[in-house]
């Protein structure tokens, strides 16, 4: 794959700069998309605090934070993830949601390409005056309580003792409960292999004590991860000290380990 091109990246870097210094006032109704290769390093960012540690799964314990107040919906997590699984064309292991509102309070929310693509282009669909836009990363939420081992019949869908939610493709036989037990709708149907599929927050790069492929792209520092026994890592600090952060559908009584800072109750 050849490099991008360098005047277009220069570009793309000053707007994001300029977003981040708030110098962009407003809503962010375009939104330039990143590179493939850019904001990728050579050598895979290490998780904070891991590198150097013996892997203890029964010591660990890791959380996912988006915080949506930094997300400019740029695509570089899905184009990421889909580098990194090989995900099939049209399928979405983690995809990012634009939320727009207007003067009368009504929201209306798409993800064309699950927002693989960026958002480039306002919404041609609707005729009315926005107020608001934002967007929202979803991926799994690696549930304490996951609904979608209580239904596996067979087993193959299971949670490791330091909390990963992943799916054996041996054992599954493609029946799709877990996937209509999902309240999150974070799991598919491989069309190639016919078992369920769904984002495993890059459990074998951090096995290796590399942050996830999504975190690692990320040009504003929407997605931070880490062990939440570490009172050094940001995580811990973000949840223990003075951030308001929250998780999708609390009432479902799954118990999350992905959180969101900034979640507006507009977000289904």
């Amino acid at each position: 794959m050849g490099k991008p091109d360098a005047k277009l990246d220069k570009e793309r870097r000053a707007f994001i700069k300029k977003v981040l210094n708030g110098t962009i006032a407003g809503s962010l109704l375009l939104v330039i998309p990143m590179p493939i290769g850019a904001g990728t390093p050579e050598v895979p960012e290490q998780i904070p605090g891991i590198r150097g540690k013996k892997w203890d799964m029964f010591h660990q314990r890791f959380a996912f934070i988006v915080d949506i107040t930094r997300c400019i919906g740029c695509g570089s997590c899905c184009v990421a993830d889909r580098r990194e699984f090989n995900v099939p064309e049209g399928y979405y292991r983690t995809w990012v949601e634009r939320y727009l509102k207007d003067f009368n309070d009504q929201v209306y929310v798409d993800s064309p390409h699950g927002g693989f693509d960026g958002y480039q282009s306002p919404r041609t669909d609707i005729d009315v005056e926005v107020r608001d836009t934002f967007f929202v990363p979803k991926l799994c939420n690696m549930c304490k309580e996951p609904p979608c081992v209580q239904v596996c019949p067979v087993g193959a869908t299971f949670k490791t003792p330091d909390g990963f939610v992943l799916v054996d493709r041996e054992r599954c036989v493609g029946c799709a409960y877990c996937i209509q037990a999902c309240p999150y709708s974070s799991r598919y149907l491989d069309p190639v292999t016919r078992t369920a599929e769904k984002c495993t927050w890059c459990y074998h790069r951090v096995r290796k004590g590399l942050l996830p492929a999504c975190v690692n792209v990320c040009p504003t520092g929407a997605r931070k991860f880490g062990d939440l026994n570490d009172k050094n890592s940001e995580v811990y600090k973000l949840l223990h000290e003075h951030e308001v952060l929250t998780v999708l559908k609390k009432d479902m009584g799954t118990y999350p380990a992905l959180y969101y800072k900034g979640l507006r109750r507009e977000v289904v």
